[in-house]
């Protein structure tokens, strides 16, 4: 419930709330907003000991592809991109690209958040055949500026992460990387209002 004793709005209906309403919500948003990261990362440890049938659990598939996007000399925004690509598993059964995209969004390049908002189309490239869907999918999005990204990312990175003798970087290993990237939104209506500096 909160702090019943914390300086709060007063209005009821966002059409009566003043500046002086919203200058109480920022102080409040702000350090709020601070604190992202270790939300994020406590969200991607509940991928650990699901399985979902593969040989490696969540978890140490989202490791082994930011490992190997480390190893293959991507940058430090992709490598955090690899590793949450699938963080949205818990919330999205039916649509996790999209939770793992939206969450990144404000924080990565275009590129990157088309490539994690795509790439369960392109991974299907190795295995839609299997369940009774169209392997070739992806093909509606050739000539994109992205693709060759996306289908980089599948065969490289994303689609050999189910070894479980791979040598896998522990979580610690990229937490600093995740808190960088998501220490300051380059894409967000709020950035410039919400997002400065803490005092």
């Amino acid at each position: 419930m909160g702090n019943m004793n914390e300086q709060r709005a007063t209005f009821t209906t966002m059409e009566h709330s003043t500046k002086a309403d919203w200058d109480i919500i920022v102080s409040h948003f702000r350090p709020y907003a601070a604190t992202l990261a270790d939300r994020v990362l406590a969200h991607l440890r509940l991928l650990a000991d699901d399985t979902g049938g593969f040989v490696v659990d969540r978890l140490q598939h989202s490791l082994l592809t930011a490992t190997l996007a480390h190893k293959g000399g991507e940058d430090e925004e992709y490598v955090v991109c690899a590793l949450l690509h699938d963080v949205g598993d818990t919330l999205g059964s039916w649509n996790h690209p999209d939770i793992a995209a939206a969450m990144l969004k404000p924080f990565v390049s275009e590129a990157n958040h088309w490539m994690v908002e795509h790439h369960g189309i392109f991974q299907g490239y190795f295995f839609f055949e299997h369940v009774g869907m169209d392997k070739n999918m992806r093909e509606r999005f050739r000539g994109h500026p992205h693709f060759e990204r996306t289908e980089k990312f599948c065969a490289l990175y994303d689609g050999p992460a189910f070894d479980p003798k791979a040598e896998i970087a522990p979580l610690e290993f990229f937490e600093p990387m995740v808190r960088r990237v998501f220490s300051q939104p380059k894409n967000s209506i709020y950035k410039d209002t919400c997002s400065q500096e803490m005092p």
